[in-house]
């Protein structure tokens, strides 16, 4: 039915390969692409070995326009699912504009220089992509991506008016690594160590680094120590769902974890400005991932689950109401199924599902550049369930969080 073009082959693009590929009366031509072409051949044989299906591969230097221009007109997709750095979101939505196909990604465009990250950059290009009707789909992994649809799903079927929102994500795996992270050691490491945010009456509250914390109860996994930090699905869900009082995210850490953060963190490993060594810049934060275990190595061996949802308080039919939905993911089971840990899987199975909707679904696609809570959740909620994230689901049940009286 339809080419897609994947750029970027870590452990999030080769999800999104494999899914695509385990889908391919959707997507008929495959492929993918990046700046290590050898990373993309190692996944092709892996998807052929494990699922028969042929895919191509390519070199791409995703920062550059003209390069990503010249793949794409040679290659001829419908669409481009961008799963390389936040850095390149820009650069490759100038190019789906110039050779006129659609986009999407699973995170919001960040500078390489500036350790901040929101969504005014591509919600710049509105205009553009309606007027040459193409549509862009932003943050279309799980957080941000299924959590945004989770609340417009609860904003569709089970609230009149949403008050508190509080997205809940614990990964309760072991890797047996003493250190690592679960996707892009720059881009984790950016973001925890910046100053928290959560929305509160109408402004952002903006609080120090892991400051706020409380152990909350997982399904399947029990209590695990949560912290509140700023993440970019926040920015979105409060312009689109103005009732909303609070919004906060909430995202478990190991003590283990912390201590070693801290410690680079006071050591200057973390920086993301240049120092002189021997004569040459060095960008200390470039220099640990380096040395960090890449995300798509822990895989094999990843033990236990992740647990991520929604926990949502407002009103029904003049009443209190509290509604929670979320998704326990096994890592063995995602390494089983498609050779990744269950981060990686989280994030590229729903990537997959926004490229099928916007391939199949007339309701997914139109013109403009849009947030997933945009849309109708249904479609993507269903999907969910038959590609390997089922949903569940609890309603007035008594949520870990203080609300004012």
């Amino acid at each position: 039915m339809s080419k897609v073009l994947i750029i970027g082959a870590g452990g999030v693009g080769s999800v999104v390969a494999h899914k695509c590929a385990l889908n391919s009366n959707v997507f008929t031509e495959i492929m993918l692409a990046s700046r290590t072409k050898a990373k993309c051949d190692k996944i092709a044989a892996e998807i052929k070995e494990m699922h028969g299906v042929s895919i191509e591969t390519a070199q791409v230097d995703a920062d550059i326009v003209a390069e990503t221009v010249l793949l794409i007109k040679r290659f001829q997709p419908k669409m481009l699912i961008n799963v390389a750095l936040p850095y390149q979101d820009l650069t490759l939505m100038e190019a789906c504009l110039e050779t006129g196909i659609h986009y999407l990604d699973t995170a919001n465009y960040e500078p390489k220089d500036v350790a901040k990250f929101e969504y005014s950059w591509q919600w710049a290009y509105q205009e553009r992509f309606k007027e040459a009707g193409l549509m862009a789909l932003l943050g279309c992994g799980f957080d941000p991506g299924v959590t945004q649809v989770y609340t417009a799903y609860a904003n569709k079927h089970h609230f009149d008016e949403m008050h508190y929102l509080d997205i809940i994500d614990c990964n309760a795996g072991d890797h047996g690594k003493a250190f690592a992270t679960n996707f892009n050691p720059e881009i984790n490491i950016r973001e925890i160590t910046q100053p928290g945010r959560y929305w509160e009456n109408g402004e952002w509250v903006e609080i120090p680094a892991m400051s706020i914390h409380k152990p909350i109860d997982y399904p399947g996994i029990g209590p695990k120590e949560s912290y509140v930090l700023y993440h970019e699905e926040l920015e979105s869900l409060v312009k689109n769902f103005p009732t909303l009082k609070r919004a906060r995210f909430w995202m478990t850490f190991g003590q283990a974890y912390i201590t070693h953060l801290n410690v680079l963190e006071n050591v200057g490993m973390t920086s993301i400005h240049p120092i002189k060594f021997q004569g040459m810049d060095v960008i200390p934060l470039e220099f640990l991932k380096a040395v960090l275990p890449a995300p798509d190595s822990l895989g094999e061996n990843y033990s236990g689950q992740t647990s991520i949802g929604c926990q949502i308080k407002g009103i029904h039919n003049g009443e209190e109401k509290t509604y929670y939905v979320w998704n326990n993911c096994d890592h063995a089971e995602c390494y089983r199924e498609v050779r990744a840990q269950a981060v990686s899987y989280t994030t590229g199975v729903p990537a997959m599902i926004g490229a099928m909707l916007m391939l199949t679904n007339q309701e997914w696609l139109k013109p403009g550049v849009y947030n997933v809570e945009e849309l109708n959740p249904d479609p993507f909620m269903d999907l969910l369930n038959r590609h390997g994230l089922p949903w569940n689901e609890r309603v007035n049940v008594e949520l870990p969080h203080e609300y004012p009286a």
